[in-house]
This record gives structure tokens, sequence and C-alpha cells, in this order.
């Protein structure tokens, strides 16, 4: 899912500066040379995990059952294909058949049920678009899974993640991601949320982190400066790898010099989208 662009700053999104911070020349074949990237089975699974549980709460309480989860994800994935037809390219070369692929998503709505009763939460927003202005001179936005806001008004971010990545850095990458969508909640609200979950649906775990006022503006200072490193990278036309675990993940391996690849030339002007300017990105892991 992207949502484009209409704000006149330069925007960023969480998953490209983490892009930035992970790698930035990650960043750079994903939102300068917008490098296409076929989608990987975790990335579809996590995909079509997130959509049933979007659409698990328009039921009602009572009726949010672990079977009505499961009967959801041949229709759900029925409908990510038809809006999404890149998304069927995971069976093609594969040994993955739609029935492995369907069982595994609802091993993980399986281990959804066993973190948290939906019967007994009205979310006030899924799939919850939101953006904010940092210090005039940037917009940030992002899609949070999950917002529940309490009778006293105290928020709870909610993320879920159905894996894809090793622990540490995948974990620090959504804390991260979960941080800027913190940010972005108190410029627009004025409230600091009061918790910020991750909820690991393959290991069955739940990850809560409270951040204060102090934490986002820290976090707002880093990302200014990383934003500051993305401008200056982009006027060097200067994106360097930044080898680590993560890149066995990476689409993009055969073009990077640090695997003995050579990347494409640097965009024009009028062929690159601008640094800053990127839609929405909304991956699923």
């Amino acid at each position: 899912m992207t949502v484009p662009v209409t704000s006149a700053l330069p925007t960023l999104s969480p998953s490209r500066a983490a892009d930035f911070k992970t790698c930035p020349l990650l960043y750079r074949f994903r939102s300068i040379d917008r490098l296409p990237e076929r989608p990987t089975p975790d990335q579809a699974r996590g995909t079509l995990v997130h959509a049933v549980l979007e659409v698990l709460f328009d039921a009602p309480a009572g009726e949010r059952t672990p079977q009505r989860a499961a009967e959801l994800a041949a229709p759900q994935w029925a409908r990510l294909v038809e809006e999404e037809p890149e998304l069927a390219a995971i069976f093609t070369g594969s040994p993955l058949t739609l029935d492995e692929f369907l069982h595994e998503a609802r091993e993980l709505l399986g281990g959804y049920f066993s973190l948290e009763d939906p019967n007994r939460l009205e979310p006030a927003d899924r799939e919850a678009y939101v953006e904010a202005q940092v210090d005039g001179r940037l917009t940030i936005r992002g899609i949070i899974d999950r917002l529940d806001v309490s009778p006293a008004g105290d928020i709870r971010v909610v993320d879920y993640k159905t894996g894809g990545a090793p622990r540490e850095a995948f974990e620090a990458r959504a804390m991260f991601q979960l941080k800027f969508y913190a940010l972005v909640l108190w410029k627009t609200r004025g409230v600091v949320p009061r918790v910020l979950r991750l909820m690991y649906l393959r290991d069955r775990e739940v990850c809560d982190f409270a951040p204060d006022a102090d934490d986002l503006e820290r976090f707002e200072r880093t990302l200014l400066a990383l934003w500051q490193a993305i401008a200056a990278a982009t006027e060097a036309k200067d994106f360097r790898p930044k080898p680590s675990r993560l890149c066995a993940w990476c689409a993009h391996q055969s073009l990077c010099p640090a695997y003995g690849g050579t990347p494409p030339e640097f965009p024009s002007p009028e062929s690159a989208r601008t640094p800053g300017t990127e839609e929405v990105v909304v991956e699923r892991d």
C-alpha cells in the first residue's frame, strides 16, 4: 500500500528513514532509483495477516474468533491479489503452494489470539494514516496498524510483526518505527502515547515501550539530523553501502559494491524522485 505525497515540504516515512539508517545505498535504490523489488513470501504473508486483523474488528465483539480469522484469510488474499497483482509472483518458480501459504498465515493469526482477546477491544483506528510537520522543515508520515484509546484518553500504538529478519536488528527497526508514529501523534494530538506495543505473532511475544516527552524530543532531533544526512548524500550523489547481517535479505545485492556489483548511473533530476517526496510505503514483516 502506498499513499501519494501531498505535502509541500520534504517528506519522510519510517520505512525510508530506517532504510537510510540501515544502509544509505539501500535508501538510494528504493527512494531515488526506485528499483523494483519482487515481493517475498514473508512480505506477502505479513500483508495478508495485517489485512485479516484489520477487517476482523469489523465483526461485533463476541464474533472475533480464531475460526473467523482463519475464514477471512482466503478471501482477503484474493482481494489483495486483485488490488496488487504482483503479489501472486511469490508462487512463480517456488515450491510454495497457495494452501501452504494460507496455512502459515493462519498459524500466525493463531499466534495473535494467544496474545490478546480482540473481543475485549474496540480500536480507535486501524491502518491509520498520520502525518505531522517537524520544525517547519520536514513532514513525517506513516500508517499505524492499530490505535487504542482508553476512556481516560491514554493512547496505545500497536504494531503487528510476523517475522522475517534477525530479531535484534528487526526489533531495533520496529521500535524506531513506533517512535516515529509516537512523535507524529504527539505533534498532532498533544499527547505522548502511553504505550508502544510490538506484537510478535510468530514468537507469541509482546514488547512494550513507554516513551516520554524527552524521548520524543531526542527522537525529533535524530530525525532532523537524519534528514540532513540524506539531503547531503543526495547533493553529493554519494550513498555508500553499509554491510550487515541484513544484506542477506536485500533484493539489490548484485548491484552493491560491497558484493562486487556496480550501482546504476545516478538518475537525472528529471527522472529521479526528489528525496523526501516519496510515497508512504507500508512494509509488512
